[in-house]
């Protein structure tokens, strides 16, 4: 990022920083800069991959930020992954601590995260509702709903003195997921018509040829696998994918198993 002699002042200069994620899965977080301040989307991390010996957790390279944290006038959270969420106990303070805006599952999911580094960031909170605008610094930020795995998932409309720009969050085309909360193609197409300066958008094995079938399709084959079983049957699954986990748990009903949840709490 620009130092503070350097700051754009020009409303049609936007600068973006990918600080992680791009290109790789974790990391996720990413800087929208606008007359001087700084909007913040998302704060992840990485699980270490096989050649990382001795390391624990892969967090995100804010020094380009330099002594700009004065500068930061908020951080927005799509959802509630941990390469989304999980380096913000580690990174918020040096960030300048601002305020954090999210849906409710996600803030659900943060506050218990927080919790664990005896954090309470409670007043720092704000929860986002999808189509309901807030303004924060010079952008205007219209958080928008989409499928994933995780529910209360959103993608970002965000209005800049440059223009409009999307950033998609994390998302699925599911046309019949199991919360009925389908990827909001009505405002994207409205947001098309309105004109849009930047696309960002981000969805797993999206330069794969083919489509991914619907999460509803998973119920049913766990219901057919479990009756077939013999023996124990194990289920591993994110703790954030509430979905998945309930379908599990609804089949092992159906098949006449008990049930045994075993992980972090």
């Amino acid at each position: 990022m620009t130092s503070e002699s350097e700051q754009p002042t020009n409303p049609d200069l936007l600068r973006i920083v990918a600080l992680g994620g791009l290109g790789e899965i974790g990391m996720n977080m990413m800087a929208v800069e606008a007359e001087g301040k700084i909007l913040l989307i998302d704060c992840g991390l990485m699980f270490p991959e096989a050649h990382m010996l001795g390391i624990d957790l892969v967090l995100p390279d804010i020094s380009s930020l330099g002594e700009r944290s004065a500068d930061i006038c908020a951080l927005v959270l799509t959802h509630g992954h941990e390469d989304h969420i999980g380096a913000l106990p580690y990174l918020y303070q040096q960030l300048g601590s601002p305020p954090i805006f999210a849906s409710r599952f996600t803030l659900g999911l943060l506050k218990k995260k927080l919790a664990e580094f005896d954090l309470n960031l409670n007043k720092q909170f704000h929860q986002l509702e999808a189509r309901t605008a807030v303004s924060v610094g010079p952008f205007t930020v219209e958080p928008f709903r989409v499928a994933h795995s995780v529910p209360d998932g959103f993608g970002l409309a965000i209005r800049t003195p440059a223009g409009l720009i999307i950033h998609s969050g994390d998302f699925k085309l599911d046309t019949t997921p199991l919360d009925g909360e389908r990827t909001d193609l009505a405002r994207l197409g409205q947001f098309g018509d309105e004109g849009v300066l930047l696309l960002m958008a981000d969805s797993t094995n999206v330069e794969s040829c083919g489509y991914s079938g619907s999460e509803r399709q998973v119920g049913p084959r766990f219901v057919e696998l479990m009756k077939q079983s013999q023996g124990m049957v194990f289920v591993a699954t994110f703790s954030s994918n509430i979905h998945r986990i309930q379908q599990a748990v609804d089949a092992a009903r159906a098949s006449g198993r008990k049930i045994i949840l075993h992980g972090r709490p």
